[in-house]
């Protein structure tokens, strides 16, 4: 919970009108464990957002405590956000709300969803349900497959404590020496290399241990003549987060290489400890570690759950799984004689995963293999390990053809596989620039330069989500192909400006970051108020990943006040408050969590009927505002607006199944399910398979036309 709801009169910057960053993100994760305890998600997909919860919990150890504990260690009082908090309240509150979801995660594994996959015959076993058989069966595996790897580590003034990698899974053992009862320490670090589950023995399905728990059988072989007093399992999350002085630099990529190796070797913020260890031993690892009481979490249950994805993993079960869908074609691609054939005859607006991201595979493919193409530029944020776009660019570059890539270095966790994938690029010739020293380029632009009968011609792709075809099957995005000249003028200036010097661009279609984006969104919010106040209505709705900048959430209580009607989708991080009376009850907050993680941003404007629609890769965050290359760009045609308003956005901010709605003090409720059901995901999978168009399975189409309507809502979500 979050402060109480402030009065009307209240200036619009004060700190009571805004959500915390940090609380509110742990609101976010809580709502991705609420679909693991869903009875109505099939169960492995339950396992699946208990890896996810653990996954993201993980990097925001990483990344946002460990920068809190550091301004408290630095003696920082006041808050840097919006809201004012101070670090000391934050990690407190972090703490609290962690502690508590981390509890029901374990409950919910361990009482719902592990008897869900045992009556389907997936079973986890733990120490004290293992039979002789599995006991003989480990006793094999461990001296054939685990034994070879382990090393155990003594802990004395001759062996210092190690340093532990980041989210490693380790064992602490208490020993005792028999000649002279000396209590000794030594650590084993269960080998990553390794399955996270040791499969057992099984007539029928499959049956599973944890690898920690086979090591701990079998510790007595690791410190041979010695006794076991104790041991337990441990996990330590290292602080990963860096920052560049943009005056030091002179090479950046040798710059951030330096920042990753020191990362590893970054101070311990968390130390996870099964629940029920020995207090000596859990003393030992606080101190050596150099943390605090507060930074220990006490887990009921096994460690580490992102190891569960090995078992969402197995192969069959469709019964426990959500439907399997296959990304559908596009027809223009599919009608058309090939890819240029099809861009030339009108714009067209991909939607996936719904509709195939093979499309910007063989836009790029196409483009290295075809004679005529002279060059290719393109954006690379981030991309699959084995990543068929960067294969393309090297068989570009081997044709001849002037290839430029622009790759993000500073992609957050991503930066070795980035690096990797510069160095081979280079190697084949392509022209490697990596941005800006102060920005990270984020934006996802694609250049092809083709000489055609006409003359030259440039295709131009523009997108929401990064050029990896394997999120692109579980994050919803949009793309945009076009070969519209002014897009084109706009896409080349925009490489030139990332690759080279001179002045910001006059830009004919593309709004970008850092120079345009905040201004410009805050002018097309203005021009809903001015609309309002001359009574032609005003109308807004938008959806993103987050909501954080402080000037645009003014300028969206500005409009509120003003009467201008505001939906908005956010899914993660939300600071501004709907729902207070005076200030934002004209304001409503939805955020979807279901089986693909949303990741399109559009915004819409309704303009006294005469709507304007954005689409493109920046959040209304002040990082994607302020310290990005970002490109929001508008879709003009009647057609592509008229789907993009018609079925995408009305049909997700219809939503009344996974959609929850932020309330005044900061909790998130389920939008009450009405008729007809609407579950937008799956509405958007029906429709691209064809099942229905306008009249779904029987189920009246979404009321456009309610939905874009300009009058004043009075908000039923009262603070309580």
């Amino acid at each position: 919970m979050q402060a109480a709801v402030p009065p009307p009169e209240t200036p619009l910057d004060d700190p009571s009108l805004y959500f915390n960053r940090e609380l509110s993100w742990l609101q976010f994760n809580r709502r991705v464990l609420e679909e693991a305890q869903d009875a109505s998600v099939p169960p492995l997909e339950r396992l699946k957002f208990l890896a996810i919860f653990s996954s993201n919990l993980d990097e925001f150890f990483m990344v946002r405590v460990g920068g809190l504990q550091q301004k408290v260690q630095a003696g920082i009082e006041r808050g840097s956000g919006a809201d004012r908090m101070p670090p000391r309240v934050q990690l407190e509150r972090i703490s609290l709300t962690v502690r508590q979801c981390v509890d029901e995660q374990c409950r919910c594994l361990k009482d719902e969803v592990l008897p869900q996959l045992e009556q389907e015959g997936i079973v986890l076993r733990g120490l004290k349900d293992l039979t002789e058989a599995d006991h003989r069966h480990l006793r094999e595996v461990f001296r054939r497959e685990i034994f070879p790897v382990l090393t155990p580590l003594a802990i004395d003034p001759g062996h210092p404590f190690p340093h532990l990698l980041n989210k490693s899974l380790n064992l602490a053992v208490l020993l005792e020496r028999p000649r002279d009862n000396e209590k000794v320490y030594a650590l084993v670090q269960v080998p990553a290399v390794l399955p996270r589950f040791v499969a057992l023995p099984a007539e029928k399905g499959h049956v599973f241990t944890a690898l920690e728990t086979v090591i701990r059988l079998h510790l007595p072989e690791l410190f041979p003549g010695m006794k076991i007093e104790h041991d337990t399992v441990f996990r330590v999350t290292r602080d990963s987060e860096y920052e560049i002085d943009d005056d030091e630099v002179e090479d950046l990529l040798k710059t951030i290489e330096e920042e990753i190796r020191k990362r590893r070797r970054g101070a311990a913020v968390r130390l996870e400890i099964e629940h029920g260890a020995l207090a000596d031993l859990e003393q030992f690892l606080i101190n050596a570690l150099d943390l605090y009481d507060s930074d220990v979490y006490r887990i009921p249950g096994i460690l580490d759950l992102t190891g569960l994805f090995q078992i969402h993993g197995l192969p069959g079960y469709p019964q426990l799984r959500d439907p399997q869908f296959v990304p559908q074609l596009v027809q223009d691609f599919v009608l058309a004689n090939d890819v240029w054939s099809a861009i030339r005859t009108r714009d067209i607006l991909v939607h996936h995963p719904y509709e195939s991201f093979s499309h910007v595979l063989d836009f790029i493919e196409a483009a290295a293999s075809d004679d005529r193409v002279l060059a290719i530029k393109q954006t690379l944020y981030r991309t699959s390990s084995d990543s068929p776009i960067v294969r393309a660019l090297q068989r570009a570059a081997d044709n001849g053809k002037q290839v430029t890539a622009v790759i993000e270095l500073k992609a957050r966790l991503d930066e070795e596989r980035n690096i990797l994938w510069a160095r081979e690029l280079e190697k084949a010739g392509v022209h490697v620039v990596f941005g800006f020293v102060g920005l990270k380029t984020h934006c996802k632009v694609a250049l092809v330069v083709r000489r055609e009968e006409d003359g030259i011609r440039r295709y131009v792709h523009l997108a929401s989500g990064n050029y990896n075809p394997t999120t692109a099957r579980v994050y919803t995005d949009l793309g945009f192909f076009t070969c519209n000249p002014d897009f084109a003028d706009d896409a080349s200036a925009l490489f030139n400006y990332l690759t080279g010097y001179g002045e910001i661009p006059q830009w004919r279609k593309l709004v970008v970051a850092p120079h345009r984006l905040q201004s410009f969104m805050i002018e097309r919010i203005e021009q809903e108020i001015a609309h309002q106040q001359a009574g032609r209505g005003g109308r807004m709705i938008g959806k993103m990943n987050g909501l954080l900048e402080p000037a645009i959430v003014q300028a969206l209580y500005r409009a509120s006040q003003a009467g201008v009607r505001i939906d908005l989708n956010v899914r993660g991080i939300c600071a501004l408050r709907p729902g207070i009376p005076g200030i934002s009850d004209n304001i409503r907050v939805v955020s979807i969590v279901d089986r693909f993680l949303e990741h399109s941003r559009i915004f819409y404007f309704g303009n006294a009927g005469e709507p304007q629609i954005y689409i493109g890769s920046a959040d209304w965050m002040d990082r994607n505002l302020s310290r990005r290359v970002e490109v929001v760009f508008p879709i003009e045609q009647p057609e592509l607006k008229n789907r993009l308003i018609g079925e995408i956005l009305a049909t997700t901010m219809a939503d009344n199944v996974k959609a929850r709605e932020l309330l005044p003090e900061g909790s998130y409720r389920r939008v009450e399910a009405g008729q007809p059901r609407v579950r937008s995901q799956e509405r958007f999978l029906e429709q691209a398979l064809g099942v229905a168009q306008r009249n779904l399975n029987g189920v009246p189409a979404v009321d456009t036309e309610a939905l874009l309507a300009p009058k004043r809502r009075q908000h039923k979500s009262q603070a309580k």
